[in-house]
């Protein structure tokens, strides 16, 4: 589960952070001059930091999870390549939601 756990999560997150910001853009658009401090922007950060801290708490358990498979190859390769995941996942989070700090979102 540790290996597609982080990958399935920033899936999910990607459809609802783009679907979401449709769905807001479409139904309620932030005005236009107040660039990017708007509701929206704001929702979006908090739900792009809220699914960073979750994957961030998820490799470091898979990471602490490391001294438990001590001799049994097999789980240690599990518990680093899913800490990896989790890792990598939480980087595409921030990389592809740092625009939601600088960009007006409805344009």
């Amino acid at each position: 589960m540790h290996l597609v756990l982080g990958l399935i999560i920033w899936a999910v997150w990607f459809v609802v952070l783009y679907g979401g910001l449709s769905v807001g853009c479409a139904l309620a658009p932030p005005d236009v001059a107040l660039g990017s401090l708007n509701w929206l922007n704001a929702v979006l950060l908090i739900l792009t930091l809220g699914c960073t801290a979750l994957l961030l708490y998820l490799g470091a358990c898979c990471w602490q999870g490391r001294a438990s498979a001590d001799g049994d190859l097999q789980r240690q390769f599990i518990v680093h390549v899913g800490a990896a995941v989790h890792l990598l996942s939480a980087a595409a989070v921030l990389l592809v939601g740092l625009p939601v700090f600088a960009l007006p979102p409805c344009i």
